[in-house]
C-alpha cells in the first residue's frame, strides 16, 4: 500500500534580494523611486491624451491604454514587495501567491496584445 503525502501549502517564505538591514533599505529607496516615476509618468500620459483634442487618432487611444496597462503591471509585485523590505517574517499566503501570479500574467498577456493591435495599426497606418 502507497503512503500519500496530503500536506497542503498555506504560506510561501520569500527570501528576497538580501537578509541585510542596510541593503533592503537601499533596495527600498531604490524600487520606491522607480515605483513613484512609474505612476505618475503613465497618469500624466493618460491625463494629456484625454484633454488634448487634437490626440485623438486610433493610436493615442491604444497608447492611453498601455500607459493604463503599465500602471496595473508595475502595481501588481511592487507593493508587497515594497512591504516585505520592512517585515521581520516575509511570507505570502497561497491565495496571494496565486491571484499575484494569475493577474500578472493576464495584465503581460493584455500588454502583449496591445502591442500586437498597435503594430497592425502601424502596418496598415505605412501600407
Amino acid at each position: 500500500m502507497e503512503t500519500a503525502n496530503y500536506t497542503k501549502v498555506t504560506e510561501f517564505i520569500l527570501t528576497g534580494l538580501s537578509q541585510t538591514r542596510e541593503v533592503q533599505l537601499v533596495l527600498f529607496v531604490i524600487f520606491l523611486s522607480f515605483y513613484l516615476f512609474i505612476l505618475p509618468g503613465n497618469i500624466l500620459i493618460i491625463c494629456t491624451i484625454r484633454l488634448d483634442p487634437h490626440l485623438t487618432s486610433a493610436m493615442y487611444f491604444l497608447l492611453a491604454n498601455l500607459a493604463f496597462l503599465d500602471i496595473w503591471y508595475s502595481s501588481i509585485t511592487a507593493p508587497k514587495m515594497l512591504i516585505d523590505f520592512f517585515v521581520e517574517r516575509k511570507i505570502i499566503s497561497f491565495g496571494g501567491c496565486i491571484a499575484q501570479l494569475f493577474f500578472l500574467h493576464f495584465v503581460g498577456a493584455s500588454e502583449i496584445f496591445l502591442l500586437t493591435v498597435m503594430a497592425f495599426d502601424r502596418y496598415a497606418a505605412i501600407c
